[in-house]
């Protein structure tokens, strides 16, 4: 599994309006082949900044899957004018086995 970690830094005021873009955004993601979930975080200290994890079955499910696809040119379109700057996206493996625990 591969999560995908994102901070969103969205135009000061826009929060509200990027929470709704964000909803009718959400489906064309989740129908996304390797696909296994996402959670939008809104920040408390920042109200402007949001934490999104998605979570992929792997990496190239994200890069090339829905980065190639029509659903992420729509993504692009509700959601990427929010951003100030524009997001860096970095992806993220479970380190060691998750059955034992490291010292």
């Amino acid at each position: 599994m591969i999560l995908e970690m994102a901070v969103l830094r969205v135009k000061p005021g826009q929060g509200s309006a990027f929470q709704e873009a964000f909803k009718t955004a959400a489906p064309m993601i989740s129908r996304a082949a390797g696909y296994l979930g996402h959670s939008l975080h809104k920040c408390i200290e920042k109200p402007d900044q949001f934490l999104l994890l998605v979570r992929w079955q792997t990496l190239e499910d994200h890069t090339n899957g829905f980065r190639g696809s029509p659903d992420y040119q729509r993504w692009k379109a509700l959601l990427h004018h929010f951003y100030d700057p524009f997001p860096e996206v970095l992806h993220y493996e479970l380190a060691g086995d998750p059955r034992r625990p490291t010292a």
